[in-house]
C-alpha cells in the first residue's frame, strides 16, 4: 500500500488507518480525473482489507484541503466538442462522491482550509466531517455560469430554512462554524491538533470509534453568522423566483440583503434561474443518489446548451478579468421555462446503469 495509486496522491496505511492525501498543494489539491480513480481505487483495496478499519482524507500543503474540480480541462473540453471525456470525469467523480456516503468503513475527512465545488464533494458525504479555524467552504459554481454539483444540491437542500438557496446563488463562503450549521461539517478542531488526531486515529482503541476520538480534540465554534441572518434569508429567499427574492432583498432593512441583491444581479441569470430550481427539486428527490443523477443531467445541459459555463470559467480561471459576458445578461431575458428544461434534460449515457 505504500505506492501512490495517481501522481497526484498519497496513498499509504497508517496502522490500520488508510490515509489518502491530495497531494496538489500548488492548485490548492483541485482534483482532475487520475485523482478521482485514485482515490477510487484505494477505497476498492480497502473496503474489505481485515488490516484497514478505517479511511482518512486530508490534503496536502497549508491552503486548502482542495479548491474543486479541473473546470479548466473542462472548459477546453467543451470547447473541443468532447463532450464524452467531460462526461465520463463527472461520471467517476460522481460515483466517488455516492462510494464516500456509502463506504461500509467510516472515513474522516479533514476539510482545512479552502473546501471548494469538488472539494465539498469529497468531505461533504464523509462518515466525520472535520474543520478547522482555517477551513474556508463554498459552493460558487453560478460563478461561473454553472450550478452546485458533487452532491451539493442534496447538501443545499438540507440546511435549515432557506440557507440552501442562500448559498447556492450568492456562492457565499462558509466558515467552520456556518459550516457546522449549514450540516456541511461535524467537528471543529484547531488545526494545530489535527495531527494528534491523526495520531489517535491510528494508535487508540478507545474510545474505539473515529467520531469519538475526534471529539476528544474538538471545540464548541462561534455563533454561526448564517444562524444570525436567518430572518432575512429565509424571508428573501423563500420568494418563488430569483427576481422575486432580489426585490425581497432590496426590501429588507439588513444591509447585508440589499449588498446581497447587488451580487445576485452580477451573477449568470440562467445559472441563477436553474439553481433556485435545483436545490428546490433536491428536496424531493429520495437520496444523494437522485441528486447525484438530477446534477448530471444538469451538467450536461449546461455543457451542451449553455455559452456562460464556458464564458465563465473564462472569466475566473483563465483570464481573470472577473468580467463575464453572460448570455442572456439579464434575469428578464431567461426564457420562461428554461428551468424546467433543464431539469427534464436526459443525458446522453445515464450516470447510474
Amino acid at each position: 500500500m505504500s505506492e501512490p495509486a495517481a501522481s497526484r496522491l498519497l496513498v499509504r496505511a497508517e496502522g490500520s488507518v488508510g490515509r489518502i492525501t491530495l497531494d496538489r498543494p500548488e492548485a490548492i489539491n483541485a482534483v482532475d480525473h487520475g485523482m478521482i480513480r485514485g482515490i477510487a481505487d484505494a477505497l476498492d483495496r480497502w473496503e474489505h482489507h481485515p488490516d484497514i478499519r478505517l479511511v482518512l482524507l486530508d490534503g496536502a500543503g497549508d491552503r486548502g484541503f482542495c479548491a474543486g474540480g479541473d473546470v479548466r480541462t473542462l472548459r477546453e473540453q467543451i470547447l473541443a466538442g468532447d463532450a464524452e471525456a467531460a462526461m465520463g470525469f463527472f461520471r467517476d467523480e460522481y460515483a466517488l462522491n455516492a462510494r464516500i456516503a456509502a463506504y461500509p468503513k467510516q472515513i474522516v475527512v479533514f476539510a482545512d482550509g479552502v473546501t471548494m465545488g469538488g472539494g465539498i464533494g469529497l468531505a461533504g458525504h464523509a462518515s466525520v466531517r472535520v474543520v478547522t479555524e482555517r477551513s474556508r467552504l463554498a459552493m460558487p459554481e453560478t460563478r461561473i455560469g454553472f450550478t452546485p454539483d458533487v452532491g451539493g444540491s442534496w447538501l443545499l437542500a438540507h440546511a435549515p430554512g432557506r440557507i440552501g438557496e442562500y448559498l447556492a446563488l450568492t456562492g457565499r463562503t462558509m466558515d467552520a462554524a456556518d459550516a457546522i450549521y449549514a450540516g456541511f461539517a461535524d467537528h471543529l478542531v484547531p488545526a494545530d491538533r489535527l495531527d494528534d488526531v491523526r495520531h489517535a486515529l491510528v494508535t487508540r482503541a478507545d474510545p474505539d470509534t473515529p467520531t469519538e476520538i475526534t471529539m476528544l480534540f474538538d471545540e464548541t465554534p462561534e455563533p454561526s453568522r448564517l444562524a444570525s441572518a436567518r430572518g432575512w434569508i429565509d424571508d428573501a429567499f423563500a420568494a418563488e423566483t430569483v427576481a422575486d427574492v432580489i426585490v425581497r432583498l432590496r426590501a429588507r432593512p439588513e444591509a447585508d440583503a440589499r449588498a446581497t441583491a447587488d451580487e445576485l444581479e452580477t451573477q449568470a441569470p440562467t445559472a441563477l434561474t436553474v439553481t433556485l430550481a435545483a436545490v428546490r427539486s433536491a428536496r424531493g428527490v429520495p437520496g444523494l443518489r437522485a441528486a447525484l443523477a438530477q446534477e448530471y443531467a444538469l451538467v450536461e445541459w449546461f455543457g451542451r446548451t449553455q455559452p456562460d459555463l464556458v464564458e465563465g470559467i473564462r472569466a475566473q480561471l483563465v483570464d481573470k478579468d472577473r468580467s463575464p459576458r453572460w448570455r442572456p445578461a439579464t434575469l428578464a431575458e431567461v426564457p420562461a421555462g428554461t428551468a424546467a428544461q433543464a431539469l427534464s434534460f436526459a443525458p446522453t449515457v445515464p450516470l447510474w446503469s
